[in-house]
């Protein structure tokens, strides 16, 4: 299982003392007001930073980072990912997981448990989530993240089952 998740996204800097806006893939903007460093991430580099101050912006959290005191220095972490452990991440209800602990997942057929492929990523869309599906030639499919696809979901055994199989063709 994974154990960093993104959190949120660094956008655009918000008033003249550093703060730059944080939109959370969550939606809950409770959870980046309660943490007190973060470790961000732009191309594979990453680098931990103290949160000195946040604020609620609905839908948006407003952070500042220490070290960062003008808009042009808080310009600087635009379109960084915010990570956070798995014990920092929004807690999960009953039945819920999160979307990263589905990366790597087999997909097989829920009527005959055919291996179909495996998940390789989530892809945020327009209508909602797409699932990228690597089938065993290689080939990329992507899949809406919908019940009727996807009947059942298994992140502890490693599995999701699929239905509907036309929509693979």
């Amino acid at each position: 299982m994974t154990e960093q998740f993104v959190i949120g996204l660094i956008g655009q800097p918000f008033g003249l003392d550093g703060f730059v806006k944080v939109r959370p893939f969550s939606g809950d903007i409770d959870n980046l007001l309660k943490l007190r460093e973060a470790t961000l991430r732009r191309g594979g580099k990453e680098q931990k930073l103290i949160i000195e101050e946040c604020a609620a912006a609905p839908p948006a959290a407003l952070l500042r980072f220490a070290g960062f005191t003008t808009p042009e220095e808080a310009k600087t972490l635009g379109g960084m990912e915010i990570l956070a452990d798995r014990d920092s991440a929004s807690p999960l209800a009953a039945g819920e997981f999160y979307l990263e602990d589905l990366k790597g997942l087999v997909v097989i057929a829920h009527d005959t448990g055919e291996i179909l492929g495996h998940i390789t990523d989530i892809i945020e869309g327009g209508a909602g989530d797409l699932v990228e599906i690597k089938m065993p030639d290689g080939q990329l499919r992507l899949v809406p993240f919908r019940k009727e696809f996807f009947p059942e979901i298994n992140p502890e055994k490693g599995i999701v089952t699929f239905d509907n199989r036309w929509i693979l063709e």
